[in-house]
Order: C-alpha cells, then sequence, then structure tokens
C-alpha cells in the first residue's frame, strides 16, 4: 500500500450511524479487523487487548440496554449487524506499577492503537465503524461473561454504511504539529 492510500483511507473514516441492515459483514472482514489489531505495537509487547465480536442481535441489544451510560441515547447501536467490544488485559508491572513514575495508562494507550488499527482495517474494506466510549464496563462485563482482570474500554459498531458521508473538518497542521520547540511551526 502506498501512502497516499492509506492516507485516503483515514480521511475517509468517520463515524458510522446508520448501516445496511440487510447487507451481513462476512467473517474474513471480521478477521481482518482483528489480525490489523493484533499486528499493533504495545509496551513491552504485552498486547493487552482483547476483543468480543458480537453478532448476536440479542446480544447486541442487551449491550445497548446494560453497556451504554446513561444521558447519550444511541438508539442506532443495537442495528449495527456486529459490535466489536475493544478489552484491555493489564500487567501488574507495565500497566500499574511503571504508571505510578510515567503516569501514563499504557494499557489504554496500546488498546487504542490496537483499536485503530481495526477500525482501519473495516475502513479499508467499506465496512462504516463508530467508536463508542460512553461505556458502562460493568454492564458490558455481564452481558458478555468478561472474566476479572479484563476491562472493557470501547465498542466499534460495524457494518455497510447506508450513506457515504463527507470528512469531518481537521486541524490545520500548524495547529497539532510544532518542530523543535512547542508553539514552533515548520518554516
Amino acid at each position: 500500500m502506498k501512502i497516499d492510500e492509506l492516507l485516503e483511507i483515514m480521511k475517509w473514516r468517520n463515524s458510522c450511524r446508520s448501516y445496511d441492515a440487510s447487507k451481513e459483514i462476512p467473517d474474513e472482514a471480521i478477521n481482518n479487523c482483528i489480525i490489523a489489531a493484533n499486528n499493533a505495537p504495545s509496551a513491552c509487547n504485552k498486547q493487552p487487548w482483547r476483543f468480543v465480536i458480537v453478532k448476536d442481535p440479542q446480544t447486541r441489544k442487551d449491550l445497548y440496554q446494560h453497556g451504554i451510560l446513561p444521558g447519550l441515547p444511541m438508539k442506532w447501536i443495537p442495528d449495527a449487524p456486529v459490535i466489536a467490544v475493544l478489552c484491555a488485559k493489564s500487567d501488574a508491572i507495565v500497566h500499574w506499577f511503571t504508571p505510578l513514575f510515567s503516569k501514563i495508562p499504557y494499557y489504554l494507550v496500546d488498546s487504542g492503537i490496537a483499536g485503530e488499527h481495526f477500525v482501519l482495517a473495516a475502513a479499508a474494506q467499506g465496512i462504516g465503524t463508530c467508536w463508542i466510549g460512553w461505556i458502562n464496563g460493568k454492564g458490558i462485563r455481564s452481558v458478555l461473561g468478561i472474566p476479572r482482570g479484563i476491562q472493557p474500554i470501547a465498542m466499534f459498531t460495524m457494518g455497510y454504511p447506508l450513506e457515504k458521508r463527507n470528512p469531518a473538518p481537521k486541524l490545520n497542521q500548524t495547529e497539532i504539529a510544532f518542530f523543535d520547540k512547542w508553539g514552533k511551526n515548520k518554516n
């Protein structure tokens, strides 16, 4: 793949909230997303990410009812043909001890990288996704039978989009990237 192709996928990947319910996502496409996620880098190669792929309609409804925090109605969630739940398995030393010094929760950083690999792989296959962080981890754990030591951290709805949306406006590069010192833009 050339950089132009990758940047184009990244440009057009957006949060999809309306899916073609008549189009099933093939297992091979989901597996491609899992392979992409599993190729993500991680601190000390601990690979904390875990995914639960949910296709069952009743389980998707249960996730909507018990796995979303109140206040933001997201009624389209159970209509998505697939919900992927991103979880993290933490390691005592890398994910709990070292952050006491660095103040950086590496398991969340690592899982976020894997999650982005997952949704970009979906976009490359024409599959829309929406990353949902407004979740009730306890509710998700109960619905899916997730064991202790594994933390649900996000859900991605997945499906073929009903419509193609234009890319969202982005900040100018001079607002997000500095060179040599904070606030210094490239000449």
